[in-house]
């Protein structure tokens, strides 16, 4: 008995004739949209939901702190524990998940690799020791100013809740919060997604610095007016840097070692008073 193929199952097998023919349709394949990056309005948007996402992380531990505490759960109660140096660290350091979760999110919606959107490549060695000494003489001269005009040198909220922590056993934990978790957690948010999204809009770079540096002030109302201005310039700097140098991980460094050394000179004043 003698068996004949079908046409059509001669046309659907790749090493047939028919297969190859010129005139047979070529395969659909569904076409993929090209990545991009979120401008102004969706940049600002996204910005609104990790910083939603950022809070509900960090209240999660105050709400914890405070609904084990026995007693009356009130506003004297909630105030307690918002200046406890422990809550303080533990919720810095909840809330970077939080963060990442968010940024994953708006990222992956734009089709751009994480790291790619965030600009989180290597730096030079030489681009770290520039930004170091900036950073030193940019401390250094606010330090100044704030001698010169009768201030501390150090905000009235970082001595508190050094001493805070110190007094829970916490002081370790507290330099985890504020010289890592609190370094990565803005610098991803204001000099890697902020600036990325808001430099490639009708801001440019230079504005995109300057808006960034405007929303990463308003992340630190737990200080005085004065010190506003030096977080507004620091940020400012950081900015640059990024803009100058396309690294986020750098930024994050410099951020990192400011901190730890505004967490080394607390701890020096606190220990002289």
């Amino acid at each position: 008995m003698t068996t004949t193929e079908s046409p059509l199952m001669d046309s659907l097998d790749p090493a047939s004739p028919a297969a190859l023919t010129p005139d047979a349709p070529a395969p659909v394949t569904p076409a993929q949209r090209p990545p991009r990056i979120w401008k102004f309005w969706g940049t600002a948007l996204w910005g609104l939901f990790i910083f939603a996402a950022m809070f509900l992380g960090q209240l999660a531990v105050v709400a914890w702190f405070v609904l084990r505490q026995d007693g009356p759960i009130d506003v004297a109660a909630a105030t307690r524990v918002l200046g406890s140096g422990l809550t303080i660290s533990l919720s810095v350091i909840t809330g970077l998940p939080a963060v990442l979760a968010a940024l994953w999110l708006a990222i992956r919606l734009s089709r751009t690799p994480f790291a790619d959107y965030l600009a989180l490549r290597g730096m030079k060695w030489t681009e770290l020791l520039i930004g170091i000494v900036a950073l030193v003489v940019l401390v250094l001269g606010w330090d100044q100013l704030s001698r010169a005009t009768g201030r501390d040198a150090t905000p009235g909220f970082m001595m508190d809740v050094l001493k805070s922590a110190s007094a829970d056993g916490a002081l370790w934990l507290l330099v985890i919060a504020f010289c890592v978790a609190a370094p990565v957690t803005e610098e991803l948010f204001a000099r890697g997604f902020l600036f990325r999204g808001w430099s490639e809009s009708f801001l440019g770079p230079y504005g995109a610095i300057l808006l960034s540096s405007v929303v990463w002030t308003s992340l630190h109302l737990q200080y005085e007016w004065f010190f506003f201005g030096e977080v507004f310039s620091i940020g400012l700097l950081l900015g640059y840097l990024r803009y100058r140098t396309r690294s986020t991980w750098l930024t994050i460094i410099l951020h990192g070692l400011n901190n730890l050394g505004a967490v080394v000179q607390t701890f020096l004043l606190a220990g002289t008073n």
